[in-house]
């Protein structure tokens, strides 16, 4: 019992002399991140972490929807056009992955700096791509039903 009251105390002392975090933000990555400021909310950091990971997810998902075009395409009559928004599809996930990696680290420095949080800069790109992707397709479809 003894020994386990001694190595509270210890550690507590460890953690003290390693500074107010414990040393845990020399230890994480990225370092531009995590060396200023203090210790955010963790309820706050750990949302900023979960929609980070929903952007990647949201990534992943047109990535695999593009190819899963490309598949379609090859047996398609308008392969030109799958092909051009599967394209479209991996490059704006790849995008997409990217822009959330960036808002994270730009949002998580805000809240361990005690600033507002900055804009959302991959929304407006992300809402203008998928209107116009939206407004080529409806085009292709008249035009489609035009021909018949």
């Amino acid at each position: 019992m003894e020994s386990q009251g001694s190595g509270a105390q210890g550690s507590g002392t460890q953690g003290d002399a390693r500074g107010s975090d414990g040393g845990a933000s020399r230890d994480r990555r990225p370092h531009s991140v995590y060396s200023v400021g203090t210790e955010p909310d963790v309820q706050s950091s750990l949302a900023n972490q979960r929609t980070a990971l929903s952007w990647i997810r949201t990534g992943l998902a047109l990535v695999a929807g593009g190819v899963a075009l490309t598949t379609v395409a090859s047996t398609a009559d308008f392969s030109v056009l799958l092909d051009a928004v599967a394209i479209v599809a991996c490059l704006g996930g790849g995008a997409l992955a990217l822009a959330a990696l960036a808002s994270w680290a730009a949002n998580e420095r805000a809240l361990r700096l005690g600033e507002p949080l900055p804009r959302p800069h991959a929304l407006p790109w992300l809402v203008g791509g998928a209107v116009v992707v939206g407004l080529v397709l409806a085009a292709n479809a008249v035009i489609q039903l035009v021909r018949r």
